[in-house]
């Protein structure tokens, strides 16, 4: 198990819980118990305030205008960016870049590096837990340059290879992609080791932090990674907003990934003379309130402590693996020692979606299917799994209702 802490303060989760007000739902007669939130958190009140707050007294357009309300959006943007920087310790507000989210800020670097450094013949290292969004990008550069894919493999507890990570380099790798922590099984994979390995070879390296940012401190300084992706919706903030970090060398020598408004310092039919960075890679109208509203979310995070949030979170799984490790005909996949909050199970004889729609009579909402990783589900043999992913908000009663319920799914099938 992830190691936890003992020094930290523990969290208030029931004052925390009055803070979100879709817990308080009926699900079928029964409370809701939420535990989707690799796939999308929910979010506290404070911040349904703020996005009401760009709504209904600052909204307009940024960087345009010198009124009022595109002053104040302007400004309230900018100051976004500044907590983003703080939130993940990027050196400079330019460095991070407000996206769409993950999938976005991943293309915008296969895009805007990878098809201007990529040429036949190179090598992108990918890890057999990546989820989609960090694998099809590089393939449509790949496919588009000549250049070819190599995987770095897991072992059957989901850990990755760095042994044999490290016989993937050679002359011809040009860049490395790899998540922070696996969606599907909640492994958190060795990251400052490999963007290690990677820079002794010369190769910048990509980290989708999707499901690392909502549950971990990250510092990118410490970590030395090339560029950091991760979405605003995994981190109690709203759907279309996410941010992508890149060093400033790297981001200057990128071209932009879109053209169009405000990315620009001038333009003529014979040329276009692009704006400096961040402006280079934000063409058009932003996400404004989203990103305002991104930034309120990093506000309550931080308020809470991403350190407690964590300890919390190991408690939680520590508690479910051990009730579901009692469960007879019940397996665990991907039972790496270093974790984030992810239970991904079969049940004997039953099909995930079946688990998840019976699951769902009794209100307890999990994630089943492939989790946008199908290389994971190949590797481990299965056509699906079911998962339970935990917040900070999640409760030990909440664990007990999904085993609870679990058990009435499998007398239903014996």
């Amino acid at each position: 198990m992830t190691a936890r802490d003992p020094l930290l303060a523990p969290l208030d989760v029931a004052a925390l819980r009055r803070d979100f007000p879709v817990l308080g739902l009926k699900v079928n007669g029964k409370p809701l118990v939420f535990l989707d939130n690799a796939a999308s958190s929910q979010m506290p009140q404070p911040v349904i305030d703020r996005w009401n707050l760009y709504r209904k007294a600052q909204h307009a357009n940024i960087h345009r205008a010198v009124h009022y309300l595109s002053e104040t959006a302007t400004a309230e943007y900018e100051k976004a960016r500044h907590k983003v920087q703080a939130f993940i310790n990027a050196a400079e507000p330019r460095e991070c870049l407000f996206t769409s989210g993950t999938t976005d800020g991943i293309n915008l670097v296969a895009q805007g590096y990878g098809r201007k450094f990529f040429g036949a013949g190179d090598e992108i290292i990918l890890t057999t837990l990546e989820h989609h969004s960090n694998i099809v990008p590089w393939q449509m550069v790949a496919e588009e340059k000549g250049a070819k894919i190599r995987v770095v493999p897991v072992n059957d507890r989901g850990e990755l290879l760095v042994d044999e990570y490290r016989k993937l380099f050679n002359a011809n790798t040009k860049f490395v992609a790899l998540t922070h922590v696996s969606n599907a099984l909640g492994t958190i994979t060795p990251v400052r080791e490999m963007i290690t390995i990677a820079h002794e070879h010369g190769v910048p390296v990509l980290v989708d932090g999707a499901q690392a940012a909502p549950h971990l401190k990250v510092d990118v300084q410490a970590l030395d990674c090339d560029f950091y992706a991760f979405s605003g919706h995994k981190l109690c903030g709203p759907t279309g907003i996410g941010v992508l970090y890149g060093k400033a060398a790297l981001l200057e020598k990128m071209q932009p990934y879109k053209g169009g408004g405000d990315m620009i310092l001038s333009v003529t039919f014979e040329k276009t003379t692009y704006a400096p960075i961040p402006a280079k890679f934000e063409a058009g109208t932003p996400p404004i309130g989203e990103a305002i509203t991104l930034g309120a979310a990093i506000d309550y995070l931080s308020g809470i402590g991403i350190e407690r949030i964590a300890a919390h979170e190991t408690d939680l799984l520590d508690y479910a693996t051990d009730r579901f490790n009692r469960m007879p005909g019940v397996r665990l996949i991907g039972t790496a020692e270093k974790k984030a909050a992810v239970l991904s199970f079969a049940v004997e004889g039953v099909h995930p979606h079946d688990v998840g729609s019976l699951l769902n009579d009794d209100g307890v909402a999990i994630r089943t299917g492939h989790h946008c990783a199908q290389p994971v589900m190949q590797r481990f043999k299965v056509p699906a799994t079911c998962r339970a992913s935990f917040a900070f908000y999640n409760t030990t009663a909440e664990v007990d209702a999904l085993v609870e319920s679990l058990g009435r799914v499998q007398k239903l099938f014996a």
